[in-house]
C-alpha cells in the first residue's frame, strides 16, 4: 500500500517503452552536470574571497585540536577577532581542514570553492532523484534542473562556506525520507545520518528536517513514529554544538550585522531565488502556484512535502523576526530549494505532451541560466586581493599599512601574508590608536550608500586628521556588494 502510489506515478509520468526506462535511469545525471558548468565556470574565475570565505581560509589549515579549542572556550584564533571563534560553524571547518589534507587542493580561492562546488553537484544530483522519487521522472528531473540552473544556488555553489554541504545533506535526508515514504530498507538510516549532517552544516537546516519530520507525520499518521524518533536524535548533535556557544557567552555576538526584514521574508526569499530578475521570479512563482493548485491524487505526497520544505522554516524565521532579526537569505538555501520541487510538479502539470513539457520548461529555464551566467562576469563581492596588492605595489618600507576596521583587517592580513609578504612587517589590524608616521596607507570596505564618497568620516579619519595627518590619495577597488578603498595619508607640512 506504501509503495502503489509512486511506483504508479513513475509508469505514468515516464515516456513509454525503452525511453521511458532511460529517462528515469539517466534523467537524474542532466542537472548536476548542468550545475557543474556553471558552477565551474564561475569558481574558473578564481573571484578574491570576501569576509565569509577569509574566515574559512583562516580556519581550514587549523589543526583539528586546535579547532576544538577555539570552540570550547569560545576565543578566536586571530588576535583582532578574538570574540569570532568558529564555533556555529565549527563542523564544516572541519571538512574543509580534511579536505585540504586527503586532497592536492589548498585553502585558496581554487580548492576552498572545489570543495562547494563538488558538494553542491552532488547536492544536485541527490536532490533530483528524491524529487523523481516523490514525484515521478518528468516532474523530478524538472525540479532537478530548476534547482542547477537557480541563481541562487550557483552563486553559493561557488562560495567557501557550506552552504553547499547543507544543500547535499539535506537533499540526502529527503531521499531518505522519499524511500521511506516508498517502503524502502534502510531508508531511515539514510535519512538520519543526512538529517544529522545537515543541522550540523548550518544549524538553520534544521528546519527543514523538521518540516520532514511532520511531513512524515502528516502522511503516515501514527506510522511515523519511527521518523519522529531518528528526527529527534538527528537534532542532537547540532544543539550540542548550539549549546557549547551560548555556554561560553558566544550567543549571538557576530549577528549584529542582521537587519530586520519584518513579514517581507516570503517576498525577500522569492526575490533570492530569482536573482533580482522580474522574469524569473513571475515564472517560478506561476509555476509553484501550478504545483499547489494543479493537484492529482497520486501526487499528494511530493505536494505536501514541498509545501512543508519550504512553508515551514519561512513561516518560522518569518515569526522569529517579530522577536529580533535573524533572516539571511543564504541560510534559508537549504529550504527554499523546496521551490524547485513544487515548481517541477507544476510545469508537469501545465503541460503533460512532451513538446509542450520541454516548452514550458525551456521558458522558466531560460532566465535561470542567463540570470546564473550573467553573475559570473559581475566580479567579487568585494575585491581585498586588488586592494591588498595596489598597496604593496606603492608601498614604501615603514610606511604603516592600516586596516580601517576588522573586518577589513582578515582581508589585508590574509593577502599581505600569502601574496605579499614585504608588507607584513608594517601590517597594523587592530591599531588602539592611528599609527604616528610621515605616510601610511588605509584600506577599508566602502558600503552601505557611501560608495566613493571621500568626505565620509570614521574614526580613524578622525584620528588621523587629530594627529596631523592628510588624505592625498585614494583609489578605488571595484566589488559586487562592495567597494574596498585604498588610500595614502601624509603628514601635514602646515600642521
Amino acid at each position: 500500500m506504501v509503495v502503489a502510489p509512486v511506483r504508479e506515478l513513475q509508469r505514468k509520468d515516464g515516456p513509454p517503452g525503452a525511453g521511458g526506462a532511460c529517462w528515469r535511469q539517466a534523467g537524474w545525471l542532466l542537472p548536476p552536470l548542468l550545475l557543474g558548468l556553471l558552477g565551474g565556470w564561475l569558481v574558473a574565475r578564481r573571484y578574491s574571497f570576501w569576509y565569509d570565505e577569509l574566515f574559512t581560509a583562516e580556519m581550514a589549515p587549523l589543526p583539528l585540536r586546535r579547532l576544538l579549542e577555539a570552540v570550547v572556550s569560545g576565543e578566536g584564533t586571530l588576535g583582532y577577532l578574538r570574540d569570532a571563534p568558529p564555533s556555529y560553524n565549527a563542523p564544516y571547518y572541519a571538512v574543509a581542514h580534511g579536505w585540504t589534507v586527503v586532497t592536492p587542493f589548498g585553502a585558496d580561492e581554487l580548492g576552498l570553492r572545489m570543495l562547494s562546488l563538488l558538494a553542491a553537484i552532488g547536492a544536485v544530483g541527490v536532490f533530483t532523484r528524491a524529487a523523481v522519487r516523490l514525484a515521478g521522472p518528468r516532474a523530478g528531473v524538472a525540479a532537478g534542473l530548476l534547482m542547477a540552473t537557480n541563481p541562487f544556488v550557483v552563486a553559493y555553489s561557488a562560495e567557501a562556506r557550506g552552504y553547499s554541504l547543507a544543500l547535499l545533506a539535506t537533499s540526502a535526508a529527503a531521499l531518505g525520507l522519499a524511500r521511506w515514504l516508498d517502503g524502502a530498507g534502510a531508508a531511515l538510516l539514510l535519512y538520519g545520518l543526512a538529517a544529522a549532517a545537515a543541522g550540523l552544516a548550518h544549524w538553520y537546516a534544521l528546519l527543514v528536517v523538521v518540516a520532514f519530520g511532520v511531513a512524515a507525520v502528516v502522511l503516515r499518521r501514527a506510522k511515523a513514529l519511527p521518523v519522529v524518533f531518528v528526527t529527534a536524535l538527528a537534532i542532537l548533535p547540532t544543539l550540542a554544538v548550539v549549546g557549547t556557544a551560548l555556554a561560553n557567552g558566544v550567543g549571538s555576538s557576530g549577528a549584529q550585522w542582521i537587519r530586520g526584514a519584518g513579514p517581507a521574508v516570503p517576498g525577500l526569499v522569492l526575490r533570492s531565488w530569482g536573482g533580482g530578475n522580474v522574469v524569473l521570479i513571475v515564472a517560478t512563482s506561476l509555476a509553484v502556484v501550478a504545483g499547489v493548485l494543479l493537484r492529482r491524487r497520486d501526487d499528494r505526497q511530493a505536494r505536501l512535502v514541498g509545501l512543508l520544505w519550504v512553508g515551514l522554516p519561512v513561516s518560522v524565521v518569518t515569526v522569529a523576526q517579530a522577536v529580533r532579526p535573524v533572516y539571511v537569505d543564504r541560510y534559508l538555501l537549504p529550504a527554499v530549494i523546496g521551490l524547485a520541487l513544487l515548481a517541477g510538479l507544476g510545469i508537469t502539470r501545465l503541460a503533460r505532451p512532451v513538446a509542450a513539457l520541454v516548452a514550458v520548461l525551456v521558458a522558466v529555464l531560460a532566465p535561470s541560466v542567463a540570470v546564473s551566467a550573467s553573475n559570473v562576469g559581475r566580479g567579487p563581492r568585494e575585491d581585498v586581493r586588488a586592494a591588498v596588492a595596489t598597496v604593496a605595489a606603492r608601498h614604501r618600507p615603514g610606511e604603516p599599512v592600516v586596516a580601517a576596521a576588522r573586518w577589513d583587517a582578515l582581508g589585508v592580513d590574509h593577502y599581505a601574508r600569502r601574496d605579499h609578504p614585504g608588507l607584513v612587517a608594517d601590517l597594523s589590524l587592530a591599531p588602539a590608536a592611528a599609527p604616528t608616521a610621515p605616510s601610511l596607507w588605509v584600506v577599508r570596505r566602502v558600503a552601505g550608500g557611501v560608495k566613493g564618497d571621500p568626505t565620509r568620516r570614521a574614526d580613524l579619519d578622525r584620528q588621523l586628521a587629530d594627529g596631523g595627518m592628510r588624505l592625498v590619495e585614494r583609489h578605488l577597488v571595484d566589488g559586487r556588494r562592495a567597494d574596498v578603498a585604498v588610500e595614502r595619508w601624509e603628514a601635514d607640512a602646515g600642521g
